[in-house]
């Protein structure tokens, strides 16, 4: 007799523990795919990040065209034919270029909302579930056959004093290397944008929602700001002296207004770069984080994880 005396037989148990777990995961897949379909709460919360990328380019659009309007003004008059003019607002012009850089950012992160929700229609079809489905229950059946075949399993090795595994079993085990990378591609295509998605809005909402809201308000509040010191009115036509006088009054009262809306852009610098951070965030890198997690876990569910 081979084996330590009195010690219990461990293959039987080793086999039935691995076909309730191919039970369990068959079972969680398809009540993924037909009973408990996570697209609706996902698709909610993808409109969510959409409608908060859209608020802020809204914004950010808004305070681009006041800053246009103060950024084009010019003081014009001429007196005994000789032409002068100030144009103070081009002062402006560095924050309205970088107000247009944080709009395209903003709408960039729309664009990848929008992905996500086309790529969840795509993985949320009712083909890609019966594809699953049918892919699952060939891998089960044959995942079944080769749990307890010493040997036959892929990325095992016989021991020398187990028996030989049956043709069946080294059958499955060689439909397996191509089947189990299938298997694995269609849950990452099922379920990976909703529980990304899903991922994603928890995170914000712990995190970063906060963030958001005082950010935005900085930046709605702008264009208000800017408009109270714009100008709306040119000098009228009186005599000579009194346009001069006028027109140096107003260069000044422009050159103030202008300084005070600069010394109030370093703090919507800060609050855009911080948005755009947010966003970078939430349409980059914890979409391809929580993707990555998503791989590996469908490759170790499919059983084609790498073996150390």
């Amino acid at each position: 007799m081979s084996g330590r005396p009195g010690a219990p037989p461990r293959s039987g148990l080793g086999t039935a523990l691995k076909r309730a777990l191919l039970l369990l995961v068959a079972a969680a897949v398809l009540a993924g795919c037909w009973l408990l379909p996570l697209e609706p709460l996902a698709r909610e919360q993808l409109r969510a990040g959409l409608q908060r990328s859209l608020t802020a380019f809204a914004a950010a659009r808004a305070l681009g065209a006041v800053l246009s309007v103060a950024q084009g003004t010019q003081l014009d008059v001429k007196p005994a034919g000789v032409g002068l003019s100030l144009a103070p607002g081009q002062a402006l012009k560095p924050l309205n270029e970088l107000v247009d850089r944080f709009a395209a950012v903003m709408l960039a992160a729309s664009v990848a909302f929008g992905i996500q929700l086309l790529m969840l229609g795509i993985g949320g079809h009712g083909a890609v579930s019966v594809a699953l489905t049918a892919v699952l229950l060939a891998w089960l059946v044959l995942r079944w056959r080769t749990a307890g075949a010493p040997g036959a399993a892929e990325g095992t090795a016989a021991r020398a004093d187990a028996p030989p595994a049956t043709g069946a079993a080294v059958a499955s085990s060689r439909t397996l290397r191509w089947l189990s990378p299938v298997f694995a591609g269609l849950l990452l295509v099922r379920f990976a944008v909703p529980a990304v998605g899903l991922a994603n809005e928890g995170v914000y909402r712990a995190v970063m929602a906060g963030e958001y809201q005082s950010a935005l308000a900085v930046i709605e509040a702008s264009p208000e700001q800017v408009a109270g010191r714009a100008p709306h009115a040119e000098p009228k036509d009186d005599g000579l002296l009194e346009r001069l006088r006028r027109w140096s009054e107003r260069a000044t009262d422009l050159r103030a207004g202008y300084e005070a809306i600069l010394q109030a852009a370093g703090e919507w610098t800060r609050t855009m770069v911080r948005l755009i951070a947010l966003f970078v965030v939430q349409t980059v890198l914890l979409p391809l984080g929580f993707l990555w997690l998503m791989w590996r876990l469908a490759r170790a569910i499919a059983g084609t994880a790498a073996r150390r």
